[in-house]
C-alpha cells in the first residue's frame, strides 16, 4: 500500500496488549515477533517505546509514532503474531496548539511585565523565536525519549450547558489556556508532555502522553493541573494508562513472553 500521510503532523498509535499465558507457553519466540517489529519500524523512520504495564488493565503497552499511517497500521498487525490480545487501543496526530503565544503576544508581554520596548525587545524576540521555533518542531515532530514511567490518558472538553469550552471566545479560551501551560512547564526538565489531537479521529478530543523517570512527578502533575480552571470547569478525562518504559526485548521479559529460540 502506498504510504499514507498526514498533510501536517505525525500518527500515534498507543496500542495496549494482554499476554495470552496459554499461548506464550509453547512459543518459544514469542518476544522475537515483538523485537523485530520494533526494529523494523524503526528502520522505517518510525519510533516505537514498549512498556510493562504497571496494574491489570493490560500486561504490554507499544506506542508507536511516525509520518506513514499505513507503516503504522503494519506494524498494529505485526505485533499480533506475537501471543498477545489487544485490550484498548488509541489514535491521534500530533499537532501545534492553537492556543501559542505569538510574536505579537510576546512583544506586549515584554512591554508590560518586563518593561522592555525597542530594540531591547527585538533581542530579546530574536531569543525567542529560536526557542518557539524549536518548541514547536518538538511539538509535531517528537523525539520520545527513554524515560522511566510513562502515563497516557485521552480527555475532552466539556459542553455542559453551565460550562461548555466551545462557546467560549477564543480570546477567553487563549486566556484559560495560557495560565494552564504555565503550570505545565513548572515541571519543565521533570516531565515530557506530548499532547496529540484525535477529534474526529477516536473517541475522545486529545491524547495526553507523560514521561518521567519519576512517577510521582507524574502525579504531581495532573494533580496540580485539575485545580487549574481548564481542568476543574472544562475537562472530562478517560481511562489512564501507566507503565515501566524498557527496551522491547526486557519489556517482553518483564511480561511473560520468552526470547529464546525461534518463532515456531
Amino acid at each position: 500500500m502506498d504510504s499514507v500521510t498526514p498533510s501536517t503532523g505525525w500518527g500515534v498509535l498507543h496500542l495496549y496488549y494482554r499476554v495470552d499465558r496459554e499461548r506464550a507457553e509453547h512459543d518459544a519466540g514469542a518476544a522475537k515477533h515483538v523485537v523485530d517489529a520494533v526494529a523494523a519500524l524503526e528502520a522505517d523512520g518510525h519510533q516505537a517505546l514498549t512498556l510493562a504495564m504497571l496494574g491489570h488493565k493490560a500486561d504490554l503497552g507499544v506506542i508507536a509514532l511516525g509520518p506513514d499511517l499505513a507503516r503504522l497500521q503494519r506494524f498494529q498487525n505485526e505485533l499480533l503474531a506475537a501471543p498477545i490480545e489487544p485490550v484498548w487501543s488509541y489514535v491521534s496526530l500530533t499537532e501545534q496548539s492553537e492556543y501559542g503565544a505569538t510574536e505579537d503576544d510576546e512583544r506586549a508581554r515584554l512591554a508590560t511585565e518586563d518593561g522592555v520596548t525597542g530594540a531591547a525587545a527585538e533581542e530579546k524576540l530574536a531569543v525567542w523565536r529560536e526557542r518557539i521555533a524549536h518548541y514547536r518542531e518538538n511539538r509535531v515532530h517528537p523525539k520520545l525519549p527513554m524515560k522511566q514511567c510513562c502515563c497516557f490518558y485521552p480527555m475532552s472538553k466539556r459542553r455542559d450547558p453551565d460550562a461548555n469550552w466551545y462557546g467560549l471566545s477564543f480570546d477567553e479560551r487563549k486566556e484559560l489556556m495560557a495560565g494552564h501551560g504555565r503550570v505545565g512547564r513548572t515541571y519543565a526538565g521533570r516531565v515530557l508532555q506530548l499532547i496529540t489531537g484525535s477529534t474526529g479521529i477516536d473517541d475522545w478530543e486529545w491524547g495526553v502522553t507523560l514521561l518521567a523517570d519519576d512517577i510521582a512527578a507524574l502525579k504531581e502533575i495532573v494533580y496540580e493541573m485539575r485545580f487549574d480552571p481548564v481542568s476543574t470547569k472544562y475537562a472530562d478525562f478517560g481511562p489512564f494508562f501507566t507503565g515501566l518504559v524498557l527496551p522491547p526485548d526486557e519489556a517482553c521479559a518483564r511480561v511473560g513472553l520468552q526470547a529464546s529460540g525461534s518463532a515456531r
